[in-house]
């Protein structure tokens, strides 16, 4: 039986602020929550993928400071948040006060959560699934938090990402170490120490630094 999603991330999330992003409240798991522990199994059988957005991942954190501490960058511009997730970058884009801020994740349950916590902010976010990699976007600038986490994934998203700056957009990514960041293409803009959920990670502080992809020379 499929599981409502609105209903569920009610039932399974807490209202609370990500602890680097406090202007922002977010539907979240909490530390201790089972909801991320449930094996693969139990989430397919409620038709549950894998609920990455119920956690505020370190990327996205550090990249969501970064656009609140730098409102410039988003001001009066059109803003795409690739892989929303929870939709936090999305939130803070709009926030600091970006025209319009499409978030797009390809997980269905992500656009309920999105639209969850952007009415908890008194934001408003368009949300789609559609695979956007390698197409043209209709936006100045392009957020991506913690997408450099696998080789094949990020092999895609490379050449669109650069694609996408040498037509003029502006990429910001924020990743707290990946091992497939390609920081040889990438000029960092800050770096944050950012406090995580220790159950998703290999400690609990993540140094994640926001980076600017750069265009060809």
């Amino acid at each position: 039986m499929k599981t409502e999603p609105r209903s569920f991330i009610l039932a399974n999330t807490s209202l609370m602020t990500p602890p680097h992003v406090p202007e922002v409240r977010m539907h979240l798991a909490n530390e201790v929550h089972d909801l991320w522990l449930k094996t693969e199994e139990e989430l397919q059988e409620i038709g549950l993928p894998p609920p990455f957005w119920a956690f505020a991942w370190a990327g996205g954190q550090g990249l969501a400071r970064y656009i609140l501490d730098h409102p410039h960058v988003v001001r009066g511009k059109r803003v795409l948040d690739f892989a929303s997730g929870s939709g936090l970058v999305a939130i803070a884009a709009m926030k600091a006060g970006a025209t319009s801020v499409l978030a797009i994740d390809i997980d269905p349950w992500a656009g309920t959560a999105v639209a969850l916590n952007a009415a908890a902010n008194d934001v408003s976010v368009a949300f789609s699934t559609d695979n956007a990699i390698g197409t043209p976007v209709d936006a100045d600038v392009v957020l991506a938090g913690d997408v450099f986490y696998e080789k094949d994934f990020a092999d895609a998203l490379v050449p669109w990402f650069r694609g996408l700056v040498n037509n003029g957009k502006r990429v910001l990514v924020g990743d707290p170490g990946r091992s497939y960041c390609p920081k040889h293409l990438l000029e960092p803009c800050a770096t944050y120490e950012v406090p995580v959920t220790r159950a998703l990670e290999d400690s609990e502080v993540k140094r994640t630094t926001v980076w600017a992809f750069a265009a060809d020379t």
